[in-house]
């Protein structure tokens, strides 16, 4: 476990650790006028990315090494530039700061304060030397998998804080489940003409929501540390739905299968093929689409994407389902 003089640390605001003498480059610049401003600094023992501001300070973008040396000398730094840079915040913790080295292996980050002017930045061999200075019978590697299991921990000690940011997510879960029941209700007709399908509810239900799972884990992992942008979040979902069809396709034609051969009646796989190819496409759009929303909305989207996504999953499943039904019948 680690000491607590680390976890003493890992408390401490980024700011502390933060390095200062770097050199800002500026979007007017072409490369020739930037790499004079380099020149003329007071030079930092490490460069490894130039980050590119504007007149006001305001992050921009990022320049690596290698391509500011490379590119010819009348190109200008706002065309070479990567514009979207993973950026600290100054408020942030060295434990949070930690958390964006494990998932974006970048070697260094800009910190940057509520207007997104750069105020410094943090530097992984600096970091790692620091942390490893604490604790020198722990290895950089290992300390890094120490301080995952402890940030894990850390936003789970406190219950009545914990049980305050989950349960209102809850509530959409338990809203989703009162809008099923109706949703049955509702379809009861369709249910008495067809009772097989009542009795493929659940398989319908456990695929899509499956797939909804697996479409948010896997949206959460790209997320991390990640601001989405309404483009990102478009190209996300159109991939996803790809992904989601050909599953939905895969296991509606076994389910269908197995339907026809059981029941022999044509009219339930035909509705168990189409309600499980929607559903299941619904469910990967509704997957990988939630925590990006809510990541744009300034949600925690690790603990509200899951209720409000498997609810919403369910009702839209049920719908397709359902309406796929009457229609067949």
């Amino acid at each position: 476990m680690p000491s607590r003089r680390i976890e003493k640390q890992l408390d401490e605001p980024i700011t502390a650790h933060m390095r200062t003498d770097f050199t800002p480059l500026n979007t007017r610049q072409t490369v020739e006028e930037a790499l004079a401003t380099i020149r003329e600094s007071s030079g930092e023992e490490r460069i490894i990315y130039f980050y590119v501001v504007d007149d006001e300070g305001r992050l921009k973008g990022v320049v690596p090494t290698r391509r500011l040396l490379l590119s010819p000398l009348e190109k200008r730094i706002a065309d070479i530039m990567v514009s979207e840079v993973i950026a600290v915040p100054k408020t942030a913790t060295v434990l949070e700061t930690c958390e964006f080295f494990i998932f974006h292996r970048l070697l260094a980050f800009p910190v940057v304060d509520a207007q997104r002017r750069v105020i410094g930045k943090v530097d992984v061999e600096l970091y790692t030397t620091e942390l490893a200075d604490l604790d020198r019978s722990v290895r950089k590697d290992d300390l890094f998998q120490l301080i995952g299991v402890h940030l894990a921990e850390a936003r789970q000690t406190d219950p009545l804080a914990a049980f305050r940011n989950r349960f209102p997510w809850l509530v959409a879960n338990i809203a989703g489940g009162i809008v099923a029941a109706f949703l049955a209700g509702f379809f009861e007709v369709e249910l008495q003409k067809a009772v097989a399908l009542s009795l493929f509810i659940p398989v319908v239900l456990a695929l899509a929501e499956s797939v909804s799972i697996q479409s948010l884990s896997l949206a959460l992992e790209l997320l991390h540390g990640r601001q989405p942008t309404v483009a990102s979040i478009v190209a996300k979902v159109r991939s996803e739905a790809a992904t989601g069809a050909l599953l939905g396709a895969a296991s509606a034609v076994v389910v269908g299968g197995v339907a026809l051969l059981w029941l022999g009646q044509v009219s339930v796989a035909l509705a168990l093929l189409g309600g499980i190819a929607g559903s299941v496409t619904c469910a990967a759009v509704i997957g990988v689409a939630m925590p990006n929303v809510l990541r744009l909305l300034q949600r925690e989207p690790q603990v509200a994407s899951g209720p409000v996504a498997l609810a919403t999953t369910d009702i839209a499943t049920l719908l397709i389902y359902f309406n796929l039904a009457r229609w067949l019948l």
